[in-house]
C-alpha cells in the first residue's frame, strides 16, 4: 500500500507540473515575435571559447508551445534516466547523493571537468560516505560484475532512486526515450568507438588518507560502457586488505566522438575475498601513450609504454592532473596506454627483473617479465612479509615524464613548444608524452 501510494502522489506531482509547463509555453508563444532568429552563441570547448552562429530556424509562434511540450514530453517518457553513466553500488561514497544535495549537480553520473580538487576527488562525495557494512567484494582470480547505468533507477537499486521506481531494461546501461541504442549519455557511436573503463584499488582503510598516487588499476574491461552489467577480472594474486578493508574506484573517460572533455571517478569501500598472496603491488607509476594510434601514429612505439603498476588517468581538471595530453587526444583504459583488457598481472612487485630500462620513445630494451613459477633471484623484488601490502619499490622503473613542458595549457591561452604537436578542427594541441 505504501508503494502505491508513493507512485500516486509522484504522478499527481507530475501532472501538475506538466499542466503548469503547458500554459506557460502557450502564454510564451504570444510574447515572443512571429520568428526566431539566430543569435550569437558561446560555447564552452576545452581550454578555448568557441563563438559561431547557429542557423537560421524559422517557426511560427504558434507552432512553439506545441513544439516544445513534444520535446519534453519525449525527454520525460522514461523517468529519471537523464545522465552520463556511473558504477552504482551501496559501498559508493555519495550512493544516495541527488541533483539537489548540492548547489550544482553532482550526482554520480555528473561529469568532472575543470573542477578543484575537493570537486573532483571522489566526485567531492567525502562527506556522504557509504552505511558501515556496505563493501564491495573482490574475488581474487575470478570476476566482479558491476552495475553501470545512468541512473540509480535501471539498476537493482532502483528501491533508493529518486523516482523509486524500477526503469530498467535488461543489460541496457541508458534506456533512451525513442528506444535508440547506444544512447547519448553512453558517450559512443557504436561498439568500435568504446573506449574502456578501470577499477583502481589503494590499500588503505582510512579514505583522508589516500592519495591520487595510491591507486593502482588492477582490472580494465574496453567495452565499458556497453553493458550495464559488466565484468573486470581481478587478479588472482592480489593481496588481503588491511583491517577495515581497502578503498576502491571507478574510471572512464569517454570517446571524443561523443562528447567534451569529460571524466568520471566514483569511489567505494572494496575487500579482497579468497587471496592466498601476499606479495604486494608496486608503486603506481603514471600511464604513458604508447600504442598504435590511427590518428596520430599508427605503429606502437613498446618501448614508450609504462609496464607494471599504473595509475589512473587525472585529466583535465583545475588541480592534481596527471595527465596533459590535449582536448583532441585524451588519454584511453586500452592498449593505447598499454592497459590490456581484463585483469591487470603484471602489477606486483615481483613481476619483472629489476631494474628495469626507463621508458621513452627511443628505448628499444623492453622490461622482462618474470613467469609465476619462476625461483626467486636477487634480480627479483623480495615478497612482503606482511599480510598487509606495505609501499614497495615501482614495478616501472625510471623517473616519471616530464610535467607539461612540452604541451599546451589547458588553463591558460598561451602556445608552448611542443615534440608532438597538431593543428585539428583549428584547434592546437600536442600530446603530453611524444613518440
Amino acid at each position: 500500500m505504501g508503494r502505491i501510494k508513493t507512485r500516486r502522489v509522484w504522478l499527481s506531482r507530475f501532472l501538475v507540473s506538466l499542466v503548469s509547463l503547458a500554459v506557460r509555453l502557450v502564454v510564451l508563444s504570444f510574447s515572443l515575435p512571429s520568428a526566431v532568429r539566430p543569435v550569437p552563441v558561446i560555447i564552452r570547448r576545452g581550454p578555448e571559447l568557441q563563438r559561431f552562429r547557429r542557423p537560421s530556424l524559422i517557426l511560427p509562434a504558434s507552432m512553439l508551445p506545441l513544439t516544445l511540450l513534444s520535446f519534453t514530453l519525449a525527454s520525460l517518457s522514461i523517468p529519471g534516466v537523464h545522465g552520463h553513466i556511473s558504477i552504482w553500488h551501496p559501498s559508493m561514497y555519495g550512493f544516495n547523493v541527488t541533483q539537489q544535495t548540492f548547489p550544482y549537480d553532482n550526482r554520480p553520473v555528473a561529469p568532472l571537468m575543470n573542477m578543484t580538487f575537493n570537486q573532483w576527488w571522489f566526485h567531492g562525495h567525502l562527506d556522504y560516505p557509504p552505511n558501515a557494512g556496505d563493501v564491495f567484494e573482490l574475488p581474487a582470480g575470478k570476476p566482479a560484475t558491476t552495475e553501470l547505468a545512468c541512473n540509480k533507477g535501471i539498476t537493482s537499486y532502483w528501491a533508493s532512486s529518486e523516482g523509486h521506481t524500477d526503469v530498467s531494461q535488461g543489460d541496457n546501461p541508458c534506456p533512451s526515450s525513442d528506444g535508440s541504442f547506444p544512447s547519448g549519455a553512453m558517450h559512443t557511436t557504436g561498439f568500435d568507438d568504446l573506449k574502456g573503463c578501470a577499477l583502481a584499488i589503494a590499500y588503505e582503510s582510512d579514505v583522508t588518507k589516500i592519495q591520487p598516487e595510491d591507486f593502482a588499476v588492477f582490472s580494465v574491461n574496453q567495452t565499458c560502457v556497453w553493458n550495464r552489467f559488466t565484468d573486470f577480472q581481478v587478479p588472482e594474486r592480489m593481496p588481503p586488505c588491511p583491517e577495515g578493508g581497502c578503498h576502491c574506484a571507478w574510471f572512464w573517460i569517454h570517446s571524443i566522438d561523443s562528447g567534451g572533455e569529460q571524466n568520471y571517478m566514483n569511489g567505494f569501500k572494496c575487500n579482497i575475498t579468497g587471496s592466498t598472496s601476499n606479495v604486494a603491488l608496486a608503486k603506481p607509476q603514471v600511464p604513458r601513450r604508447c600504442g598504435a594510434d590511427p590518428s596520430f601514429k599508427a605503429d606502437a612505439v613498446p618501448g614508450n609504454c609504462t609496464y607494471g603498476a599504473k595509475q589512473p588517468f587525472y585529466w583535465f581538471q583545475a588541480e592534481r592532473n596527471n595527465m596533459f595530453e590535449g582536448t583532441y587526444a585524451p588519454p584511453y583504459y586500452t592498449d593505447l596506454y598499454n592497459f590490456k583488457d581484463g585483469a591487470q598481472n603484471d602489477i606486483f612487485v615481483d613481476s619483472y627483473v629489476l631494474p628495469m630500462p626507463e621508458p621513452s620513445a627511443n628505448q628499444t630494451v623492453l622490461p622482462e617479465l618474470v613467469t609465476p613459477n619462476a625461483p626467486a633471484a636477487t634480480s627479483r623484488a623480495p615478497a612482503a612479509t606482511s599480510s598487509i601490502p606495505a609501499a614497495m619499490p615501482s614495478a616501472s622503473a625510471g623517473t616519471a615524464p616530464a610535467r607539461c613542458s612540452v604541451c599546451r595549457s589547458h588553463r591558460l591561452d598561451v602556445q608552448k613548444n611542443s615534440l608532438f604537436g597538431f593543428q585539428l578542427r583549428q584547434k592546437s594541441f600536442s600530446l603530453w608524452h611524444p613518440f
